[in-house]
């Protein structure tokens, strides 16, 4: 499975992005899928997971300002990204497994490149 991540950017604070991931791999819905990110200096931290049955789960500090979703048709997923704070700015990652996983980023087999988000204030 090779997974492409894109839609990074520089935008000023309250502003929005949309980051997409690409998967290869012929049972693309099945997959869990996930989004994870990494500030300088930081560890990797969960963003959001969603599972081949549709439940999605966001990290708090992202609720109710990021959307998660999927497209099975495109084997692509979407992040959207509103209400961006500089606390943002990371390069993120999307992950996937075709086993059940959650919020740690070892449950994952497959790696996008990262894509940098960049939050002005």
């Amino acid at each position: 499975v090779q997974l492409q991540a894109s839609g990074g950017g520089l935008v000023q604070a309250g502003g929005s992005l949309r980051l997409s991931c690409t998967a290869s791999g012929r049972t693309f819905s099945t997959y869990t899928l996930a989004w994870f990110r990494q500030a300088p200096g930081k560890e990797r931290e969960f963003v959001a997971v969603t599972w081949s049955n549709g439940n999605t789960v966001y990290r708090d500090s992202v609720k109710g300002r990021f959307t998660f979703s999927r497209d099975n048709v495109k084997s692509t997923v979407y992040l959207q990204m509103n209400s961006l704070k500089p606390e943002d700015t990371a390069v993120y990652y999307c992950a996937a497994t075709q086993k059940w996983s959650g919020i740690r980023s070892a449950g994952y087999d497959y790696w996008g490149q990262g894509t940098l988000v960049t939050v002005s204030s």
